[in-house]
């Protein structure tokens, strides 16, 4: 008989990324009959993009001192159409290729994948040449994740994506009515099940680790879980996953979407954010050992230091984080309170949905010396995030977030809710410490991210780029209509 597999525990030190290696790059002609390559990015309003390279003209492209395209400084101010305020027509950037990020395109034979850095072409005051721009949103999540290494943390990060396929956007028609779990959703011989099979292939032969997939609740809703890896990897992983969801949909006539809540009556669709914080060296866990090892709010000793820290400042700059988890107006029809999707208040719970952030605890081991002094194999559910958003700035201003918690050893003032927030009294509310209301509009998230000045200092720049933008696409997107809303979000996302 052969063996079984051995598998580590995830953890930084044992996660691997598999995308096509380094060593493999000269003989990519070869390697599944690689003819194209996608030079590919995710913008500030998370469209994707991308540039096709014949494979002869890539490898003339490694050969340059510094391997990539140039691309219009405008190219994080482009809406759909139209050019956002304070973007304009002068200046170029150098976006130099990741090769660490190259993956297999199954949906488009023939074709892979590369991310890349966006970098000034030529010399820029106060900024080292040959490092990211402050717009470029997959440097700004490397920086903060860098930074974060040096207060010894270190992230894994998975994501739930649910989408929707329809069989027509004009009117709106899903491929069936049948909801979460049901084996009706998934019958043989249809062709919905041929395309989440399709999906599912892809994705493991690209490379990425398939937990599962499933129906959702509401008619013609799939949910696709990766999983984890570090911070960028996973945001790398996930616009890849999208991408294979949306071009397989296609290829059968279908259109996937990603949408926030299509009608009011069904569930809406999230992107569910899975994220584990770990010290690098827990021989040396830095001043978090002069922490209590029972943080407010955590008697029973649920969490570590690290991570009460950690959640501190994820749920003390929750707000505005919004901004960019929930970035359309769209967005704050699926947040409400009483239909699992994190509810309105700022809190966090064990194993509660009806929270934004769900501490995820391991089922509890049987021998009871496999449960002593283990690493804590916790890690926090953000369910305010929807497949609207950039998973390069969720990432920046989530992590960021609980970097600044770090940073400051905050504490930890809400204590972990075992009923949800809504269901409690005012009393009750503030004698676990849950206190402030998540945004309940559009202008309610971008107001608060303006006035945290401290998440925008962790972030940068960037901050003021996609206020601009997100701006614009919001006038392009409205419509008195609603029907016409809807249509144009499942257009574009």
């Amino acid at each position: 008989m052969s063996r079984s597999p051995q598998y580590a525990p995830y953890s930084p030190q044992t996660i691997k990324v598999h995308t096509i290696p380094i060593e493999s790059f000269e003989t990519l002609s070869s390697y599944h009959n690689i003819h194209s390559v996608r030079i590919t990015w995710v913008d500030l309003i998370n469209a994707t993009g991308f540039r096709v390279v014949p494979l002869k003209s890539f490898y003339r492209l490694l050969a340059s001192s510094r391997p990539g395209i140039t691309i219009t400084q405008c190219i994080f101010g482009f809406v759909i159409n139209r050019a956002a305020s304070g973007f304009g027509p002068v200046g170029e950037y150098l976006f130099v290729v990741d090769l660490t990020s190259m993956r297999l395109c199954s949906y488009a034979p023939g074709h892979v994948s590369i991310m890349g850095w966006f970098q000034d072409k030529v010399p820029a005051p106060g900024r080292v040449l040959g490092t990211g721009v402050p717009m470029c949103p997959r440097s700004t999540l490397n920086r903060i994740v860098d930074t974060a290494k040096s207060y010894n943390a270190a992230f894994l990060v998975g994501f739930e994506t649910e989408f929707i396929l329809l069989k027509s956007t004009n009117p709106i028609e899903a491929v069936n009515p049948h909801g979460w779990n049901s084996a009706l959703a998934l019958p043989s011989g249809t062709k919905e099940t041929e395309v989440i099979e399709e999906i599912a292939r892809g994705l493991v032969d690209s490379g990425i680790e398939l937990m599962m997939y499933h129906s959702e609740a509401a008619p013609g809703q799939y949910e696709i879980v990766t999983g984890p890896l570090p911070p960028l990897e996973a945001a790398d992983a996930l616009v890849h996953t999208r991408e294979t969801i949306t071009n397989v949909a296609s290829k059968h006539g279908f259109r996937a979407t990603f949408a926030p809540r299509l009608h009011v009556d069904n569930c809406g669709s999230a992107a569910h954010t899975h994220i584990s914080v770990h010290p690098i060296d827990s021989k040396h866990p830095s001043e978090l050992q002069n922490l209590s090892q029972s943080p407010a709010g955590t008697s029973d000793n649920l969490i570590t230091p690290l991570e009460s820290v950690f959640l501190a400042g994820v749920l003390r700059h929750l707000q505005a984080s919004c901004a960019f988890t929930l970035p359309l107006r769209a967005s704050y029809a699926r947040m409400l309170d009483g239909i699992w999707s994190g509810g309105t208040w700022v809190a966090w719970g064990r194993d509660n949905r009806e929270a934004p952030v769900r501490l995820c605890v391991p089922a509890a081991s049987v021998d009871a010396k496999l449960a002593t002094n283990a690493p804590s194999k916790n890690h926090f559910e953000i369910k305010c995030v929807d497949g609207t958003s950039s998973p390069y700035l969720v990432l920046a201003s989530l992590i960021g977030s609980g970097l600044l918690g770090i940073q400051s050893q905050s504490p930890l003032i809400e204590q972990d809710c075992a009923t949800p927030p809504a269901l409690m009294t005012e009393a009750e509310r503030e004698a676990v410490g849950v206190t402030r209301r998540m945004p309940m509009s559009w202008e309610d998230a971008r107001a608060a991210l303006v006035a945290d000045e401290a998440l925008k200092g962790i972030l940068g720049d960037i901050v003021d780029g996609f206020l601009s933008v997100g701006e614009t696409l919001d006038e392009l997107l409205h419509s008195p209509n609603e029907a016409e809303r809807v249509q144009m979000l499942v257009e574009y996302y």
